[in-house]
């Protein structure tokens, strides 16, 4: 899968805690979308669906991919308190999010904060809650190929994004995401205790999808956002691992247009 040459931009935005690399294409309501801890490649055919409906924001988190790390910066609360104030700095005031495996995460501390930043949000194979059923898998014990290899159910897939042979760009590229997410999400590995129970209080329309195949978030983390979360509902898309947005990019911009847009 090759990354698509459409009209994007491209740049840095200044927050006051330092810059922030921004994607940006489309046209229409604004669309946010917090990436997984491996980041993006570029702007992927996913960002470009959904950017015939949207006007489609893809920020890198502070710390991850081009974006610049701060140094205090210590938990996922953190980097969503960081987040809004990007929103803020970019003049959205209430914006349909989507929140892919860690950025789920992301996006659901987010919307504990309040409704004014987010109205409707999707999360995709997120993490964030501890699983009451299995576990999320130890990345940190595998090489950062070998995880991103396991988030994919089709390996063909995975080498149509990254090529038969990766690069040593692209593998430094994960290793400096893994440590940035070493020092935001350790201990506990890929959850926070409270935020089941911080969950309650949000009302935000949210649809939970999961792969079928997805090796990397046992189902049961799902089901505790379905139950934790007082409007929301499940939807399940066959055949693909973790990278639901990377196997199945035609399939989840469907699902979530139409759940936007309803």
């Amino acid at each position: 899968m090759s990354t698509t040459a459409t009209s994007f931009t491209d740049e840095m935005v200044e927050v006051g805690f330092g810059k922030v690399h921004l994607m940006k294409g489309g046209t229409g309501s604004p669309l946010v979308i917090f990436q997984d801890d491996l980041g993006s490649p570029g702007w992927l055919p996913f960002y470009e669906k959904l950017a015939q409906r949207f006007t489609v924001y893809v920020p890198s988190h502070p710390g991850f991919g081009k974006s610049e790390r701060p140094a205090w910066m210590r938990n996922v609360r953190d980097l969503a308190i960081a987040h809004g104030w990007l929103l803020n700095v970019l003049g959205i005031d209430s914006t349909a999010v989507v929140g892919l495996g860690f950025g789920g995460w992301v996006a659901a501390e987010m919307a504990t904060m309040g409704r004014r930043l987010i109205n409707k949000m999707v999360l995709v194979g997120a993490v964030g809650v501890q699983p009451l059923d299995g576990e999320i898998v130890d990345q940190f014990l595998l090489s950062g190929e070998e995880y991103v290899k396991l988030c994919f159910h089709d390996a063909a897939k995975f080498e149509d994004l990254y090529g038969s042979e990766t690069t040593v760009d692209q593998r430094e590229y994960w290793e400096l995401n893994r440590e940035m997410a070493i020092r935001v999400a350790w201990k506990p590995s890929m959850f926070n205790q409270s935020l089941p129970h911080l969950l309650g209080c949000v009302d935000t329309p949210t649809l939970i999808v999961r792969g079928s195949e997805d090796r990397i978030v046992p189902p049961s983390c799902a089901q505790r956002y379905l139950d934790s979360l007082p409007n929301a509902r499940l939807e399940l898309i066959e055949g693909c691992g973790h990278c639901v947005d990377a196997e199945k990019p035609d399939e989840l911009a469907q699902v979530i247009t139409g759940f936007f847009t309803s």
